[in-house]
Order: C-alpha cells, then structure tokens, then sequence
C-alpha cells in the first residue's frame, strides 16, 4: 500500500513527531510506501510531492515546524480543485491520505472523505479547540512558551512600576490564556469566550497596585470588549477558509489602561513565537501516539475516521467530529483563575 501525508494549516511543535511515528510504523510494521505531499492541500492539488521514507523522519522528532510545509490552501474554493486532487492521488498511486490539522484541514479531509477519498485524520492546533478530543499536540508547549515569558515579565513589571498587556494566540477559545496566564500567576486572564468589562479590568489593575505590586495581564488575541465588542483586527483581508488575521489587541488594551488609570502599560506580542522551536515531552509523547494509531487505522481500512485522545486513551471517532464545533473554556473553568485576579 502506498500511503500520502500531508500537514496542513499552522505549524506548530510535534507535526515532525506525527509524521515519524506514521513513516516509521507503517514501514516497519505494515510494510506500507509513503509519499510526502507538500504545502498542505496544496500538495496534492498540485501534485507537489517528496520522498518520504525512514531516511527522510530521522532525527525530526524535537524539530519544531514541519519538514512537509504546510499552507492555508482550501481546494473547494477552487474551480475543479477536488478532481484535481483525486486524479494526483491516482496518478501518484496513493491508496490513502493521513491528513493532519486542525479544523479547516480536517474540515476539507471530511469532505473528500464523503466523496470517496480514503483519508485518516490526525488533529491538530495550539489553540486547543477541538471537541474531539481532549488534547491536542503543540498546545502544551505554546502554554508553556508564553508561561515562560510570563514569568520573565514579573521582574520588569516590578522593577518599573508599570502594567504588561501579554498578548497570546487564542482566536475563539481561551485555552492558551487560561493555563498560561494560571501556571505565569497572572493577575488578570482575558478570553474570548468572555468578553469584558474595561472598567473593571482597570478597577482590578489599581487594586494591585495599592498592594504594592505591579500588574500581569494575558488577552488572547480573539478577546473582545463587552463595549463595541468586535476583535481587534491586523487586516480585514481573509485567508481561504474565511477567516481574519487577528492582532492588536494586547495594544489597544495597554493604550486604555494607560488612558484611564495613569499607569504605564505596555503590550507584548507573542505571536509565532509560540508556534516555534522544539515540543515539549508532552506533546512529543501525544503526537508520537496519534501518528502510531493513525497508521494502524490505515491498515484497518478504518478511513473517515480520526484519532483523538480520550483520557489516556487514543481512540478513533469518525473526522467528522474534529471540525464538527469548537471546545470553550466554560463558566466553571475561568471562574478558578477569578480567585487570583487584582
């Protein structure tokens, strides 16, 4: 059997350890091909191919990144974009696809999976925020970047007197914010599933101040006033899937702060950083175990289905519940971290 795998959407720590565990089992094992297509669905929309064997996964397991590439590409917003991708994979003689990404890639893999594509999928995204499954790889280890930066902050907030904005990824969900903000002893954590209240906000950064320390604020960036409550947007352009590019927020929050209470505020941007460098233990050990039940899934013949973590489980459930609707931070969640706000 020849296998096809592509990652799709953003980088992040633990693709390379999915695509190991895959090519390294699936030889070994099974005794399956692989071909390696590049830049996510844009690799077999346009029959952009590498070689993919046990030489190529060698010694990718702490690389950050992936060496397939990856890119936003939708090909159902492309005229003949789903028959150019079913023809490649004949013409490449692909037997089945290991998809990985999160919820636009997995979104298209469940859609050619209706139409007869044998695809296993594997999820995929920082931001936490598929409901089907518990975790996901690379989440745990843009936790613990920004927790790190955190920490870093609290010497210089103290030293100046003044408030840090600490701006984290987080488009609709807040996971990133909670546990970071949580393990950094933040004293106010903003999310997206609750917007807020810029008075109070204030309110709380001068209660920290009359106890004499300076304040650590985290905002994801899809967080929202409750006032105008739009996101706080870099551009109105889209990306293929529809989506805004968010950015900005963690700015707007430190000029308001600064306009209101009199204190200096300034705002850090983590960005990509937190998409980049090398995984944790955690999320090698989980995108290792994914990449490990995916293959086994192909040599099933269990295609329309994904792997996901359940408990310490990986289970299997059908792709189309990766995409199906986003995993919140609930009420009860965000009102532990209240306890340490102020």
């Amino acid at each position: 059997m020849r296998v096809g795998v592509l990652t799709g959407g953003g980088d992040c720590p633990g693709l390379n350890a999915v695509i190991r565990a895959v090519v390294r089992k699936g030889a070994k094992v099974h005794g399956f091909e692989f071909v390696g297509y590049r830049d996510g669905w844009k690799g077999p929309l346009d029959g952009l191919t590498m070689e993919l064997g046990v030489p190529q996964v060698r010694g990718i397991l702490p690389r950050g990144g992936t060496i397939l590439g990856s890119s936003r590409t939708n090909p159902f917003s492309m005229e003949r974009g789903v028959e150019k991708i079913q023809e490649n994979l004949v013409n490449d003689g692909v037997d089945a696809l290991v998809a990985i990404g999160g919820e636009d890639t997995l979104g298209v893999a469940t859609r050619l999976a209706d139409l007869g594509v044998n695809v296993v999928g594997v999820p995929k995204t920082i931001d936490n925020d598929l409901s089907g499954t518990d975790f996901t790889f690379g989440f745990d280890t843009a936790v613990n970047i920004a927790m790190e930066a955190i920490d870093r902050l609290h010497t210089t907030a103290e030293s100046h007197h003044r408030v840090l904005v600490v701006e984290v990824m987080g488009r609709h969900a807040g996971w990133i914010a909670l546990h970071s903000g949580i393990a950094g002893g933040a004293n106010i954590v903003l999310i997206p599933e609750r917007p807020f209240d810029i008075g109070a906000v204030c309110e709380l950064i001068e209660s920290r101040f009359e106890s004499r320390f300076s304040p650590i604020l985290v905002v994801a960036e899809g967080a929202v006033p409750r006032e105008g409550g739009e996101m706080t947007l870099v551009s109105g352009e889209k990306d293929a899937f529809g989506h805004v590019r968010l950015g900005g927020i963690g700015d707007r929050l430190a000029h308001e702060i600064e306009t209101r209470t009199g204190k200096e505020a300034r705002a850090v941007v983590l960005g990509h950083v937190q998409r980049g460098g090398t995984p944790t233990a955690f999320d090698r050990w989980l995108a290792t175990r994914f990449g490990l039940q995916a293959i086994d899934a192909v040599a099933d013949g269990d295609y329309g289905t994904m792997v996901a973590l359940r408990g310490t489980t990986i289970a299997r459930v059908p792709l189309s519940e990766g995409p199906a609707e986003l995993k919140l931070v609930t009420p009860e969640e965000y009102a532990e971290a209240e306890v340490f706000f102020g």
